[in-house]
């Protein structure tokens, strides 16, 4: 009988993933707290937002639908706050 042993990530692996998630919180919140401000054209916002999940997907390919779970709401959410849309 073949068993099939789950590779595990190296140390390595581990902390080049724990790099990237932490440099995309960190985009992500200075992202959020520039547009918090209020003080951009909404366009430049909408820029801003767009490019947080162009680096999500650079940083982890074929992931997007993780960031459109976990970050996209709190662009919009804070989109529609700062530039009072809906």
């Amino acid at each position: 009988m073949n068993s099939i042993q789950p590779v595990s990530p190296t140390n390595a692996e581990i902390d080049e993933e724990s790099r990237r998630v932490r440099r995309l919180r960190i985009v992500v919140n200075l992202s959020l707290s520039i547009i918090a401000q209020g003080n951009l054209p909404y366009e430049e916002a909408q820029e801003i937002a767009a490019s947080a999940p162009r680096l999500a997907e650079t940083l982890f390919p074929g992931k997007g639908e993780v960031y459109d779970l976990l970050y996209r709401p709190k662009f919009r959410r804070l989109i529609n706050e700062v530039y009072r849309l809906q």
